[in-house]
């Protein structure tokens, strides 16, 4: 996880294209300049950027789901729930869930825990644009490949 760069996801543990979901793991930093801020002497991942990993494992699960012919992109954010504070060095687990697709918009159900405990959930909807009118198909699919989720896809076959 690289806060400061916005690259939220470690790697894709699964996705499952019948289901509809897809699980993520992420381990924040020990150290970051977002932390610097928020908050001095007490380090914790603002809650934006919660919602920023459940946005990018929602995005990832689209872009499985649509083969990347589209891109995905957050409108909104419904019923949003932080649960508890996130230090340096926790281990996440993320899980994003397509509850509807169509006319260009999706929605999501995504979460965040570590270990046992609920970190923080909320309902997404994402915009879906083809790349074909959008310059970052080619920056996206070596993200996708970085983070694992073209090797996810191959497995779930």
């Amino acid at each position: 996880m690289l806060l400061e760069y916005f690259q939220m996801i470690d790697r894709i543990e699964s996705v499952d294209l019948g289901e509809r979901v897809l699980r993520a793991r992420s381990r924040v930093p020990a150290a970051s300049p977002v932390f610097e801020g928020h908050f001095p002497g007490m380090p914790l991942v603002p809650g934006v950027l919660l919602i920023e990993t459940m946005a990018q494992a929602s995005g990832f699960l689209l872009l499985a789901l649509n083969d990347f012919s589209a891109m995905p992109f957050l409108m909104t954010v419904d019923g949003a729930k932080m649960r508890t504070f996130v230090e340096p060095e926790t281990e996440l687990e993320i899980e994003a869930r397509l509850e509807h697709d169509g006319s260009g918009f999706a929605v999501t159900k995504a979460k965040i825990s570590a270990g046992a405990k609920k970190v923080c959930d909320a309902q997404l909807k994402l915009r879906t644009m083809p790349f074909g009118e959008i310059p970052i198909g080619d920056i996206v699919k070596a993200r996708a490949v970085e983070v694992g989720l073209v090797a996810a896809m191959k497995a779930a076959g």
